[in-house]
C-alpha cells in the first residue's frame, strides 16, 4: 500500500489539520504522535527505507521495537495536510528503547519532533496501564487552557474542579481528572518526567503556560478529549471576564449524581467544599 493512502495516516493528517483550524498550532507549535499497529507496519513497510539510528534522549524499554508516527521538529502544522511527506516521518525504535531511526518521511531533512521525548515516556505510560489500549498523545497550544494558567492555582485538584464545573460532559469524558505541570523548559528529560508521572493519574496535563498533553486510544477520542477540555477552559475564561464569581453552578452532590447515572467515578479529592 501506498504509505500516504493508509488509513491511519491519513487520520494523523487530519488530527494535525483540524487542530490548525481551531487555532492551537500557530507557526510550528504543538505536535502529535502515534504507536502505529503491526498489521499498520506491514501495510506499507515496501515504502519504509531505515536511515541512521540517533539516541532518543530517554530510555522507554517498554517500547523497544515499536514504531511511531509523529511531527517534525520545526515543522508547520498547517502544511501536514499538503506536505506530509516533508512535515511527518515514521520512525522505528530499537529494542532497547534508547535510539530510534527514521523508515518514511521528512524528505527534505530534519528530525522528529522536539518532544519526543515526552511523547515516548507518556506512550509508555500509557501502553503499560491501558494494557496497550492508548496509541495516541497529541501537544496543542490550547488558548483558554493557558490563559487560566496565570490566574488559577496551579493545582491539579483546582483545575480539574472548575473545568467540571463549565460543562456538564467534562466529567464524564475525562472523569480521572486533569494534572497540572509548573513551568518547566520544555523539550528535555525533566519535563517529560513531570509530565509521565501525571499520566499514570490522568489522561490529560496542563503545562503551565504552554499548553496541554493529552492521550487516548485513537485519534477521535484523543482529539475529542483535547477539545472538551480547551472548550470548557474557554466558557470559564467568558465567565471570570463578566463576573469573578458564580451565582451558581454544579455542586459536588450534583457530581455524584452524576456519576451514578453515568457510570463512572469521580475522585472524591474534586469534590471539595469551596
Amino acid at each position: 500500500m501506498r504509505f500516504l493512502d493508509a488509513e491511519f495516516v491519513q487520520g494523523f493528517i487530519r488530527m494535525a489539520n483540524d487542530g490548525w483550524e481551531q487555532g492551537w498550532h500557530e507557526r510550528n507549535g504543538g505536535n502529535i504522535s502515534y504507536r502505529v499497529k503491526d498489521e499498520e507496519v506491514e501495510s506499507v513497510k515496501e515504502e519504509l527505507e531505515p536511515k541512521e539510528w540517533r539516541p532518543i534522549g530517554t530510555i522507554v524499554p517498554a517500547l523497544g521495537g515499536e514504531y511511531f508516527l509523529v511531527t517534525g521538529s520545526g515543522k508547520y502544522l498547517r502544511n501536514v495536510i499538503i506536505k506530509p511527506e516533508d512535515s511527518i516521518c515514521m520512525i522505528e525504535l530499537d529494542q532497547a528503547g534508547e535510539n530510534y531511526r527514521i523508515v518514511w518521511g521528512l524528505v527534505n531533512g530534519g528530525k522528529p519532533t522536539s518532544e519526543l521525548p515526552s511523547h515516548l515516556m507518556n506512550h509508555e505510560v500509557k501502553k503499560i496501564a491501558t494494557n496497550g489500549a492508548y496509541r495516541v498523545i497529541y501537544h496543542a497550544h490550547t488558548v483558554n487552557v493557558i490563559a487560566l494558567t496565570f490566574v488559577l492555582p496551579l493545582k491539579d485538584e483546582v483545575f480539574t474542579r472548575e473545568l467540571w464545573e463549565m460543562a456538564t460532559e467534562c466529567p464524564v469524558v475525562f472523569p480521572a481528572g486533569i494534572g497540572v505541570v509548573p513551568w518547566m523548559v520544555p523539550g528535555g528529560r525533566d519535563i517529560a518526567v513531570a509530565t509521565s508521572e501525571l499520566m499514570k493519574q490522568y489522561d490529560v496535563a496542563i503545562w503551565a503556560h504552554h499548553g496541554t498533553f493529552a492521550a487516548g486510544e485513537d485519534f477521535d477520542i484523543t482529539f475529542g478529549l483535547m477539545h472538551t477540555v480547551e472548550k470548557s477552559a474557554e466558557i470559564l475564561v467568558k465567565m471570570l471576564s463578566m463576573r469573578p464569581d458564580k451565582l451558581q453552578t454544579i455542586t459536588p452532590q450534583n457530581f455524584r449524581d452524576l456519576a451514578k447515572d453515568f457510570h463512572v467515578t469521580l475522585p472524591e479529592k474534586f469534590l471539595y467544599e469551596k
